[in-house]
């Protein structure tokens, strides 16, 4: 894919014009996941504003995509439509079955469906602390209890911890959550580390392996966590076309897991999928190159931000996702509006680590936004000495 001819198409100017929007003063933010909702900005709000505080894919679907898609508008009358072949198209993918694939509103409902169908009779789940909250606050209102394990110091999940606290709790858990890469601090779960925890509790606990940001992964110590369904451990795998497939708007994901786990799981699924994101998803899975496109320029695009910070004094966590997490060493809930100020949305505070800022990782003229709000709303005087 040419660089230039998408920058051409899908941005408006360069750093200039990006020292001219940090004027901007929006009246609102738009809602994020987990904030109490405020009313929602017009559309040229929206649109002027830097989006990175929801780690989307910030160039939108493809072209393959948008015309799968449109194709598919013929059936927007219809109930009983032909779906496109998507959950074949997922199962032939991964090298599974059929039965071993459920479709969900994004992973986001797949993780609200395992709460429902797992979570009862008071079992509990165990995660790492922080991690995806959205998760967490689904729990909370389902009235279950949740166990937190700390990020170890380097802010890597904590499996020997994990497993202790499962072990611990044996009898009352419902199911263990493990993110990786995990949101929001990016750090993943090398695969020995999956299999430590896998071998080293009972092998009757259910584990759901979040790989959301599975496509923008580098480290060769990671790998998927598919091959554990098919010798059929007691593992669900979600996924999501929300982040690099750039359909988090049209709300399209999947689990994969052993046929009893989805047995349980289906009665708590809505259906409410929509006939258009069905074939887009079907020409997302085979549009591979627009993909390593969109890896290939956030990856470079993440690691020049990160570099910029650091050379500013700021010490920000590795990341192996189209995110990264900077230390301000001051509380990030102001920041977060300061940045709001400026026309930037940028992630919201993630306890414990309320002194660090997620941002998600935009366009070229989004990331020179950001930074040069950066350097005015948290002046290097600020910085981690020796980063």
């Amino acid at each position: 894919m040419d660089l230039d001819r998408v920058t051409r198409r899908r941005f408006v100017g360069g750093i200039s014009s990006a020292l001219g929007l940090l004027s901007l003063k929006p009246r609102i933010l738009w809602p994020q996941q987990g904030q109490n909702p405020r009313p929602r900005a017009t559309a040229e709000e929206y649109d002027a504003m830097a989006k990175l505080a929801n780690n989307e894919n910030p160039y939108g679907p493809p072209e393959s995509v948008l015309k799968a898609m449109t194709d598919a508008f013929k059936y927007a009358n219809r109930y009983g439509y032909p779906d496109g072949g998507i959950t074949e198209a997922i199962a032939k993918h991964h090298g599974v079955k059929p039965e071993n694939v459920m479709l969900g509103a994004g992973s986001g409902e797949i993780l609200d469906i395992a709460g429902n169908a797992f979570l009862l009779d008071d079992k509990k789940i165990v995660g790492a602390e922080p991690s995806y909250d959205v998760l967490y606050q689904h729990v909370t209102a389902l009235k279950a209890d949740q166990i937190k394990v700390p990020l170890l110091p380097d802010f890597r999940q904590d499996i020997p911890g994990t497993i202790a606290a499962v072990k611990a709790n044996y009898r009352d858990v419902g199911w263990v959550y493990l993110c990786s890469p995990n949101n929001p601090t990016g750090r993943v779960v090398t695969k020995a580390e999956v299999a430590q925890l896998l071998n080293g509790i009972p092998s009757d606990v259910i584990v759901l392996i979040d790989e959301a940001y599975h496509h923008f992964v580098d480290d060769p110590n990671y790998e998927s966590s598919v091959p554990y369904v098919l010798e059929g451990r007691n593992v669900i795998v979600t996924r999501t076309f929300s982040k690099i497939a750039a359909l988090a708007g049209m709300r399209l994901g999947y689990a994969i897991a052993p046929k009893a786990l989805i047995s349980r799981m289906r009665p708590y699924g809505t259906g409410s999928i929509c006939a258009v994101v069905k074939y887009g998803g079907v020409a997302a899975l085979k549009d591979t190159d627009s993909q390593a496109w969109v890896k290939k320029t956030t990856l470079a695009l993440r690691e020049k931000s990160i570099a910029d910070l650091k050379r500013a004094g700021f010490s920000v966590i590795p990341s192996d996702a189209n995110f990264f997490m900077v230390h301000l060493r001051q509380p990030v809930a102001p920041v977060v509006e300061e940045f709001r100020k400026k026309g930037i949305l940028v992630g919201r505070p993630f306890p414990p680590l309320l002194e660090h800022l997620r941002v998600s990782v935009g366009t070229a003229q989004e990331m020179d936004r950001f930074l040069v709000a950066f350097k005015e709303i948290v002046p290097p005087k600020a910085a981690a000495v020796g980063g």
